[in-house]
């Protein structure tokens, strides 16, 4: 099953998937979410009040992935290097679950500053 969801913060709005894990089910159910964001180097994450254990947790992972912090209950979007990278790895602070991917660039996220109104609804696929 597609899981769409179209991610909006400030004037960038992109379009996305969850992918089928169980952390992702969890934050499909609880959507629409909205929450301010916060930055750490190339990356955006706010916490969104979903409560998921670690579940096939990466160290690093790939432009364009939305992950699940399990220590803050947060959603990440990561779009390049973060603060704990070592050249151009994308390193979150600790492991996360990887829930799905944007579609198109990432790096438009680029733009989106502390702050910043997000919001993560489903769309129709």
């Amino acid at each position: 099953m597609a899981r769409a969801i179209r991610i909006t913060a400030g004037e960038v709005a992109v379009r996305a998937e969850l992918n089928d894990s169980k952390t992702a089910g969890l934050i499909w159910d609880a959507l629409p979410i909205e929450a301010k964001a916060e930055t750490w180097g190339d990356e955006i994450y706010f916490a969104i009040g979903v409560n998921a254990a670690a579940e096939s947790p990466r160290d690093t992972v790939d432009p364009g992935d939305l992950g699940y912090w399990p220590p803050g209950h947060a959603f990440c979007i990561f779009f390049g290097p973060t603060p704990m990278s070592q050249g151009s790895e994308i390193r979150p602070a600790s492991p996360v679950n990887v829930v799905g991917r944007v579609a198109g660039d990432a790096r438009a996220f680029k733009k989106v500053r502390a702050g910043t109104r997000v919001r993560i609804e489903r769309r129709e696929p």
